[in-house]
């Protein structure tokens, strides 16, 4: 039961980003900007675990792994606005995402700092 508490209250999330959008999009991206899904699971974790210790360390992680994914917020719109339909732009921006989560993981080990 509580797992299904759990999928319940994270998709509601998503569809109420999705809908706010629908009627504007500065407050969905408000709403989707906001950490809720990494607030959530540093709830879920802390509630199923009790290590504050493992929230930290989760934290921490996201951090790092945020700046990676920002790329796809640059790329995506540039893509779109210079013609290219939505589907090849949201698949070339994932891709150069993913590029970057690489790209971050080498520069950490290179620089001694591990997830």
């Amino acid at each position: 039961m509580y797992l299904l508490l759990k999928f319940i209250i994270s998709a509601l999330i998503v569809v109420a980003v999705a809908e706010i959008a629908k009627r504007s999009t500065v407050f969905g991206a408000l709403v989707a900007s906001l950490p809720l899904t990494s607030v959530l699971a540093m709830i879920w974790l802390y509630r199923d675990s009790g290590d504050a210790n493992r929230v930290a360390a989760l934290s921490g992680e996201i951090l790092w792994l945020v700046l990676p994914s920002l790329l796809l917020f640059i790329v995506l719109p540039v893509l779109i606005r210079r013609g290219m339909e939505f589907y090849p732009a949201l698949g070339i921006s994932c891709a150069c995402t993913v590029v970057g989560y690489l790209a971050m993981s080498f520069a950490m080990q290179r620089f001694g700092l591990t997830l």
